[in-house]
């Protein structure tokens, strides 16, 4: 591996390299100013922040204490940021019963509040798609839905959202490493090391990932102050994010937001390399369909019916 995508490689230089190209390209057109101010929207500090993976405990105690200051004088809300680590022994696993999802996008709501996502607009890790019976193609599928009531008649409901791939095409195309896949499943992203280029989004057949175009708008009553660095911290703009699992939750043993709040029971979530776990019964019991399988990417979350 090349020195210029590797995480030991100073992202200084990358970032410097393509910020030069950009603002030669810039001069051409006479829009240099912009660039400047991109430039400018980053403290020295962030700038010369490590990867999260090359990050002692000192500095990461320092980087998410300057976190949490930052949000506080941003949105007025007393925060802690955390590094929640993986568990010994336990590679998390979801699945969706179909059958039991009413399409009432209780688990987006409750995503959007758990993980700090922007207000307006809202930004949204899962997309509840309206499917006519008989079809697990997406393409059919209504994400705009607006039904007086749910479930309708000769539909049912898809959820999705990141499938924590064993074979992460997102992974592989991030030119300096910011996305990568820990040891319990989970596929994390360092918003401080990710340059926006928007790549994994390209390469996600799940259109799982969310670009964050501006300054998320949270009101401070609304901020979840419990949050993860690898997780639900506020993500500065021009950064990609996506569902993790809430892992500041899984890792400490909790549900996730989504699981929780769903009313009919369809979500389980847990631990597969348990044999005991719900989870577990599931995939020796039911017949799981996975999304997009011919993808190859090997999802850990998994779709089955009653029947």
């Amino acid at each position: 591996m090349s020195d210029a995508t590797s995480p030991q490689s100073s992202r200084r230089s990358f970032l410097k390299a393509g910020l030069g190209t950009m603002a030669a390209m810039a001069a051409a057109a006479g829009v240099l100013e912009p660039l400047r101010h991109l430039e400018r929207g980053v403290s020295l500090g962030e700038f010369l922040q490590q990867h999260y993976k090359r990050l002692s405990p000192e500095l990461l105690a320092e980087v998410m204490q300057r976190i949490e200051q930052q949000i506080g004088k941003r949105y007025g809300a007393k925060v802690s940021v955390n590094d929640y680590k993986p568990m010994d022994g336990v590679e998390f696993g979801y699945a969706l019963n179909l059958s039991r999802c009413n399409g009432s996008r209780r688990c987006v709501s409750a995503c959007v509040q758990e993980n700090n996502q922007s207000r307006d607009p809202e930004m949204q890790y899962i997309k509840v798609l309206d499917m006519p019976s008989g079809s697990m193609d997406m393409e059919k599928g209504d994400l705009h839905y607006d039904h007086d009531t749910v479930p309708q008649e000769g539909k049912f409901y898809l959820p999705v959202q990141c499938q924590q791939c064993a074979n992460p095409p997102c992974t592989k195309v991030c030119p300096v490493e910011a996305t990568w896949p820990e040891k319990d499943g989970i596929v994390v992203i360092d918003y401080n090391w990710c340059i926006g280029c928007r790549y994994c989004m390209a390469a996600c057949p799940y259109e799982a990932r969310r670009f964050n175009f501006a300054e998320p708008k949270i009101d401070a009553e609304e901020i979840n102050p419990n949050m993860g660095y690898l997780s639900n911290r506020v993500r500065p703009a021009g950064v990609v994010e996506k569902c993790h699992f809430c892992l500041h939750r899984t890792r400490e043993g909790k549900y996730p937001a989504c699981m929780e709040a769903c009313p009919t029971g369809a979500r389980i979530f847990g631990n597969v390399l348990d044999p005991d776990s719900e989870i577990s019964y599931i995939l020796k019991n039911k017949r799981v369909y996975i999304l997009k399988e011919d993808a190859g990417t090997v999802p850990r979350f998994f779709y089955y019916f009653d029947a």
